[in-house]
């Protein structure tokens, strides 16, 4: 949306509305933009949800287990998330057998894995590529 728009949009003018844009991403509440590309345009329409548990609970091995996926082109979101699993994570590949070579080839080789349980997706229903619902913040 440009600058205009959105200064119609919250009653402000032009430039009252950049200022206040420009304070919000100095201030680091807009902390950057994006363009959202399709990843089936690429030839990877499969999308997989993976539950890690690790056989370790101690920071050194949570932190090499998230330093090895956070360099894996796969995994698009990771997360440590309370009790268990330990982690979970969105994966983008080409087809099931991508998969599989993702699992045993990069996910399993990983030191400390324990048990790994893989749900694919059969339909994205909403995503909120913002981060916000419109209206959420007031």
């Amino acid at each position: 949306m440009s600058n205009a728009d959105l200064a119609r949009h919250v009653s402000l003018s032009a430039p009252a509305c950049l200022r206040r844009v420009k304070h919000l991403e100095d201030s680091g509440v807009i902390r950057g933009y994006r363009a959202v590309i399709d990843p089936a345009a690429f030839g990877h329409s499969l999308e997989v949800f993976v539950w890690v548990d690790l056989d370790a609970s101690n920071r050194e091995a949570m932190l090499a287990f998230e330093d090895r996926v956070s360099q894996m082109e796969e995994v698009v979101e990771c997360h440590r998330v309370f009790g268990r699993p330990d982690f979970f994570m969105r994966v983008l590949v080409r087809d099931p057998a991508d998969y599989e070579d993702f699992l045993t080839n990069k996910l399993i080789g990983v030191p400390l894995v324990l048990r790994v349980t893989s749900t694919p997706s059969l339909k994205k229903i909403k995503t909120e590529d913002h981060g916000w619902s419109e209206g959420a913040l007031g």
